[in-house]
């Protein structure tokens, strides 16, 4: 019987691995026999996540003939696999991909480390902040005395609790947009809200049409919901959208559904203009295309002197187009699972409906903490004290990346939390890899691509400040040396770092 549960055709796996860059040689290193880059590459897809464990891998002369080597490269890399564990054959079956014993299995989305592993391990993989205390346990405590008659209900609420759809309404009001409770439907989470729409508007099959680079989390709910996803290139650093290929997109490929971030992009921190924000709009519209537009971030705005456009919604206020999802995890704090979905009063039918098959409501107790925030107005001075560290945690580590890596580029976004980093011609995901055994956990930039893209680049959230940002930063370091001389296994443990 095969082991193998997917199978990666020979066409695709060629593209990843052609996306990646050769690793550089250094000083008297001589660059490795194709087999054994050949190997290397599978290996670092597997790693990754980017293939998974227990693939169907193509047969020997499938992937010579796709990246024109010979049948004995191959043989000869997938040989070096199973000897070291990533490989595994049978005669019929054919080989899939697999990790040695005692190796965690690898990742597909950004998900933080455990909290165990935290002293000795800096984690940039997840951009999030501890909670903005004493608000939460305010909150929690608020919770609590508004609980009791809730409790005295069956405590299901498919389109969230009336109060706060009610406070949702009233904030989308007050920014210039005209909202009723009967366009509000409050989910787990934004990935809760994204993976409701996209079932309800784009089924398998269907395009989505998403920036390119994009959050890595999103794209992998909706590869996995069996979306066909048509990447439109971001424009030059920090400018936010590239109107004329968004046009094209929209008219040539005629997506069912676009995901955008307009407020401090996650990974690139750019913020979209407000004349770009019409545009788009007009686009999708034209198009039949439904823009579902990512707020989580607009709230982090860490400039004064930065002008706020207005939301994407204002240029859509019936929601017909525009499809909002907004959430606490990052304004507040990433364990409170709240997140919310503006659109027109069909669509959150709709979505309520499809509701009684996922998980037929968000916990009553979390949306009760979220609602004694936004009324008392502990929302604003919790969000104003996460700016606040936020800001900090940036000012500090832009330095020290300067200092200790000079030759990475990347533009220092005005709000949000992440860097872009182009790493000085760089490997991200050698850069990753070998940031494990070096102590820092960081992020490459094909996750946030499509197809292997943005090889050369990694993501790093503005998470951490002061002594610990310092020390990530000597890390990344170190491991931008070990990838730079070609050294790649037998570094040392990292010391414990205690913040």
């Amino acid at each position: 019987m095969a082991q193998w549960t997917s199978a990666v055709g020979a066409p695709a796996l060629a593209r990843q691995l052609q996306a990646q860059q050769p690793r550089p040689a250094g000083p008297g290193t001589r660059r490795p026999p194709a087999y054994r880059a050949l190997a290397d590459g599978i290996r670092l897809l597997v790693l990754e996540g980017r293939v998974p464990v227990a693939a169907r891998l193509p047969a020997e002369r499938e992937l010579a003939l796709a990246l024109a080597v010979s049948r004995t490269t191959v043989a000869a890399a997938y040989e070096a696999l199973r000897n070291e564990g990533f490989l595994e054959s049978r005669r019929g079956a054919g080989s899939w991909t697999a990790v040695p014993a005692g190796n965690p299995l690898p990742a597909r989305g950004l998900e933080p480390l455990p909290p165990e592993s935290l002293g000795s391990m800096i984690d940039l993989g997840c951009a999030a902040l501890p909670a903005p205390e004493p608000w939460l346990t305010r909150s929690i405590q608020g919770a609590l005395e508004e609980l009791p008659p809730y409790a005295h209900t069956h405590g299901d609420y498919p389109a969230g609790l009336p109060a706060l759809r009610r406070t949702l309404a009233d904030r989308y009001t007050e920014r210039g947009i005209p909202t009723m409770p009967e366009q509000i439907m409050v989910t787990t989470g934004a990935m809760g809200a994204i993976d409701a729409i996209c079932h309800l508007f784009a089924g398998r099959g269907e395009r989505i049409a998403v920036e390119s680079p994009s959050y890595a989390n999103i794209l992998q709910l909706m590869r996995e919901a069996g979306a066909r996803l048509v990447p439109v290139a971001m424009a030059e650093g920090l400018k936010g959208w590239d109107l004329p290929r968004w046009r094209q997109v929209l008219r040539d490929a005629a997506p069912r559904l676009a995901y955008v971030v307009a407020d401090f992009h996650n990974p690139t921190g750019a913020l979209a203009d407000e004349d770009q924000r019409r545009q788009l709009v007009d686009a999708a519209r034209s198009a039949g295309t439904v823009l579902l537009v990512d707020e989580t971030m607009s709230e982090l705005c860490l400039d004064d002197e930065t002008d706020m456009p207005r939301p994407v919604c204002a240029f859509d206020p019936a929601g017909s187009t525009v499809l909002t999802v907004g959430s606490a995890s990052k304004a507040f704090w990433a364990g409170m699972r709240i997140g919310w979905v503006r659109a027109a009063p069909d669509v959150i039918r709709s979505l309520v409906a499809a509701r009684a098959y996922a998980d037929l409501g968000t916990p009553v107790l979390e949306q009760l903490g979220v609602n004694w925030l936004m009324g008392t107005g502990g929302w604003d001075e919790a969000v104003a004290l996460r700016r606040q560290q936020a800001r900090r945690n940036r000012d500090e580590m832009v330095p020290a990346l300067r200092r200790e890596l000079p030759d990475w580029e990347f533009e220092v976004p005005h709000g949000g939390l992440t860097l872009w980093v182009r790493a000085g011609g760089l490997s991200g995901s050698r850069l990753a890899e070998v940031g494990e055994r070096v102590g820092v956990r960081v992020p490459s930039g094909p996750r946030f691509g499509v197809d292997g893209a943005f090889e050369g680049y990694v993501r790093l959230p503005f998470t951490v400040g002061g002594p610990v940002a310092e020390e990530a930063a000597a890390r990344l370091a170190a491991a931008a040396r070990l990838v730079r001389t070609g050294v790649t296994t037998g570094t040392e443990a990292p010391r414990t770092f205690v913040a």
